[in-house]
C-alpha cells in the first residue's frame, strides 16, 4: 500500500508544483489527472473486485506492482500534456490492480471480531510511509541545487516497484482457510475432537446482487464518495494552495506530513471504536472532525494555521479510514467481498471525477481556492448523514450456525 499509493496520491501535489513549474500548466488541466485515476476506478472497480474473489490477493499484487512500477518509468519522460494523462490512468491501473481492493479483501478474509482494529493498523504502516516518503519526494523534486528533479524521482521510483513486486507479493496470504486456520488466528480441528468446536452465528454473506439492492450498500458508498473528494483536491491542491502564500513545495510536504501523522495515530482510534461501537455512528463524527479541517484550511494564510488544519483533518481522515472497509464486511460479509467492494467504487468514483479539477477551475475563474473548499467542506457533510443513515441490511431469514474453533 505504501509504494502503491503514496507517491501516486499522497505526493501529488509535491508533482503538481514541480510540472506547474516546468510546463506551465493550468490548475484545472494539473486536477484532472486525478480525474482520471478516478475513470479508470469507476471503470474497472467492478472487474478489479471479481478478478481479486477469483484468482487471489497474491497475483493480483503482483501484477498491479509491475504495471505501475512500467507506468512510473513512463512518467518519467513525459514532455506534454498527454503523456502525463496517459502515465496517470496507467499508474492509476496498476494501483487499482495490486493494492486497495485486493488488500482489503484479504484483511477482510482474516479478521471478524476485531476486524476495524486489524484495518486501522495496516493503513497505520501506509501512513507511516507517507509520512517518509512524501517529504523525501518534495525534497528530490524541489527546485534548488542538488536535487534530482522530479523525472529522475519517478524513474528510480518505477524501477524500486519492480524490483520490490516479486518479494512483496510471495509474502501475500489469500486465505486462512489455505492454510488450516480461520479468521483472527484459529486453527481448524476435527470435528470429533473433545472441546473443539463452539456454535456462533454465521455472519450474513450477500451476493454481490443482493448487497446492490440494500439501501445500505448506496448510502455507504456514496457517503465514502462525498467524505473523499475533498481529499482528492487536496491531495493535488494543498501544495498549489501554499505555494499562492509564498509556501514552497517543502511546505506543503511538511503539511501533508502532519496530517499523516495525525492520520496515523487515529486509524488505531477509528479502528478501536469501530469495534465497540456503531461503526455508523463513528464514521458520522470522523467525517464531521475532517470537514471542520477543511473549514480551517479556507482561512488559513499562516504556516501555524495550516498545521492546525493538518491536525484536524488527519484526525478526521484517519478516524474514517478503516471504518469504510470493515462497514461493508459487517453488513455483507466476505464471502464476495471483493465484487460488493468494485461495485461500490463506480457510484465512488463518479463523485470524486470531479473533485480536483472543480477545484482547479474555480481557481482559475475567481482567483482563489475559498469557494471550492467550502463547497467541499459541505459535501462533506453530506457524506457524513449517508453514514449516519447506512443501517445494516435485515437478515434474509435465520441464519445458519458455523462451528469455530474454542479458545485455547
Amino acid at each position: 500500500m505504501v509504494i502503491a499509493t503514496v507517491p501516486l496520491f499522497h505526493a501529488m501535489t509535491v508533482w503538481a508544483v514541480a510540472l506547474e513549474r516546468q510546463f506551465g500548466w493550468s490548475r484545472t488541466q494539473l486536477g484532472l489527472a486525478l480525474t482520471l485515476t478516478r475513470v479508470e476506478s469507476g471503470l474497472i472497480g467492478p472487474l478489479e473486485g471479481y478478478l481479486v474473489d477469483k484468482v487471489g490477493t497474491r497475483r493480483m499484487v503482483l501484477i498491479g506492482l509491475v504495471i505501475l512500477g512500467g507506468a512510473w518509468i513512463f512518467f518519467s519522460r513525459v514532455e506534454n500534456l498527454w503523456m502525463f494523462y496517459a502515465a496517470y490512468v496507467l499508474m492509476a491501473v496498476g494501483q487499482g490492480l495490486g493494492s486497495w481492493i485486493p488488500l482489503m479483501t484479504m484483511l477482510n478474509k482474516w479478521f471478524v471480531r476485531r476486524r476495524s482494529s486489524a484495518i486501522g493498523w495496516a493503513n497505520v504502516v501506509s501512513r507511516f510511509g507517507a509520512l517518509l516518503l512524501v517529504p523525501a519526494t518534495a525534497w528530490a523534486v524541489a527546485d534548488a541545487p542538488g536535487r534530482i528533479g522530479w523525472q529522475m524521482t519517478a524513474l528510480i521510483l518505477g524501477i524500486g516497484i519492480l524490483v520490490l513486486a516479486g518479494p512483496l507479493a510471495s509474502l501475500i496470504r489469500n486465505d486462512p482457510r489455505d492454510y488450516g486456520e480461520v479468521p483472527d488466528g484459529g486453527l481448524i480441528r476435527p470435528a470429533s475432537s473433545p472441546g473443539s468446536t463452539q456454535s456462533q452465528p454465521r455472519q450474513q454473506e450477500l451476493t454481490a446482487t443482493e448487497a446492490l439492492r440494500t439501501p445500505a450498500f448506496w448510502l455507504i458508498a456514496f457517503g465514502h464518495g462525498f467524505t473523499s473528494m475533498v481529499i482528492l483536491a487536496i491531495m493535488t491542491h494543498l501544495g498549489l494552495l501554499m505555494g499562492d502564500y509564498g509556501y514552497s513545495e517543502e511546505y506543503a510536504g511538511l503539511v501533508v506530513s502532519v496530517y499523516t501523522g495525525v492520520a496515523m495515530f487515529f486509524q488505531l482510534v477509528g479502528g478501536y471504536a469501530g469495534d465497540r461501537m456503531s461503526k455508523r455512528v463513528a464514521l458520522a463524527f470522523f467525517t464531521t472532525v475532517q470537514a471542520a479541517g477543511v473549514l480551517v484550511l479556507v482561512i488559513s494564510k499562516t504556516l501555524p494555521m495550516f498545521f492546525v488544519f493538518g491536525v484536524l483533518f488527519g484526525a478526521g481522515f484517519g478516524g474514517r479510514n478503516p471504518l469504510t472497509v470493515a462497514i461493508r464486511a459487517d453488513y455483507f460479509g466476505t464471502a464476495n467481498f471483493g465484487k460488493i467492494l468494485g461495485f461500490s467504487t463506480v457510484p465512488m468514483n463518479v463523485l470524486l471525477l470531479i473533485a480536483s479539477p472543480f477545484a482547479g477551475w474555480m481557481y482559475d475563474r475567481y482567483g482563489t481556492y475559498e469557494l471550492a473548499f467550502l463547497v467541499l467542506a459541505g459535501l462533506n457533510l453530506v457524506g457524513a448523514l449517508c453514514f449516519l443513515g447506512a443501517a445494516r441490511p435485515r437478515p434474509r431469514g435465520p441464519q445458519p450456525v458455523q462451528a469455530v474453533p474454542a479458545v485455547t
